[in-house]
């Protein structure tokens, strides 16, 4: 064989060793076939969460997430004062199986979530929190874990995303502390502004949303995310959201999950819905 020929197939050879592992199972930042997402929602007080709630299952709809793990957790808030929103049937409806009720059982909601998690850890996934909300269940979350497999190193292996400054000023310092020490800990650009970095899903003005989503199961979601968001926002000294109340749309807090998944470049509420447009596949 000629030296030129056995030189190739040698250094082909080399390089098929200490090449990089495909990353056709990214989405975004996301390894598709092993890590977890966990949409963490405190509900308390502003309605905006159901909105945001909405957000990601229609980003989860979309066939691009067909292999995506996820679950959900309601009641992840900190130590704001107001009235819970409750939205049980909303979750249902967005997330099936896949969520856990912190507001009405906090210690069943929080050793379903180490189960899951745990599990995923094991198997050589990372976990991707979007808090949605406060910190104060991701730190409870973290705490678990570690006793859990008291060998785990959290900080290389869980993902804390937040994008809203008065979400950290109200969770219990002692908490946000611990996070931010034991996690990868993600501050992004606030989702309420359009143009710092991160999509601004917040507007006063009416949306045709119904002109994208053609899946019947989405439109559903949405439908009830309005009505319930309608029914209590501002009653009984709950925020009074004014995008919402003007018949706009508030789903700030998924930015977050967009940063996670690749589409931090979407603008506003518009290029949302027709970017997930797909989901009516």
């Amino acid at each position: 064989m000629d030296i030129k020929v056995q030189g190739l197939i040698l250094l082909m050879f080399l390089l098929s060793c200490t090449s990089e592992p495909p990353t056709s199972n990214l989405l975004g930042r996301f390894h598709v076939d092993k890590d977890l997402f966990l949409a963490q929602f405190d509900c308390k007080t502003d309605v905006d969460d159901l909105h945001s709630i909405a957000g990601v299952a229609t980003i989860l709809a979309d066939p691009r997430f067909k292999d995506v793990k996820y679950h959900a957790v309601a009641g992840a808030y900190g130590i704001q004062e107001g009235l819970y929103v409750p939205a049980y049937k909303l979750f249902e409806a967005a997330f099936g199986d896949n969520w856990s009720d912190a507001h009405s059982d906090f210690e069943r909601a929080l050793k379903e979530v180490t189960f899951i998690t745990t599990n995923t850890l094991e198997r050589g996934g990372n976990i991707w929190i979007a808090d949605a909300g406060q910190s104060d269940f991701s730190a409870a979350l973290i705490r678990n874990i570690k006793f859990t497999i008291p060998k785990i190193e959290t900080k290389s292996l869980i993902n804390v995303v937040q994008h809203s400054d008065w979400n950290e000023s109200v969770t219990a310092s002692d908490n946000l502390s611990y996070v931010k020490a034991n996690t990868s800990y993600h501050k992004i650009p606030d989702g309420n502004v359009i143009g710092n970095g991160s999509p601004g899903f917040k507007t006063d003005k009416i949306v045709s949303w119904q002109d994208y989503m053609m899946n019947p199961e989405i439109v559903k979601v949405w439908e009830l995310a309005i009505e319930i968001a309608n029914e209590y926002n501002g009653t009984e000294g709950r925020y009074k959201n004014p995008e919402i109340a003007n018949g706009g749309m508030d789903f700030s807090d998924v930015s977050e999950t967009c940063w996670i998944f690749g589409f931090e470049s979407l603008i506003n509420v518009e290029d949302f819905f027709q970017e997930f447009s797909k989901s009516s596949d």
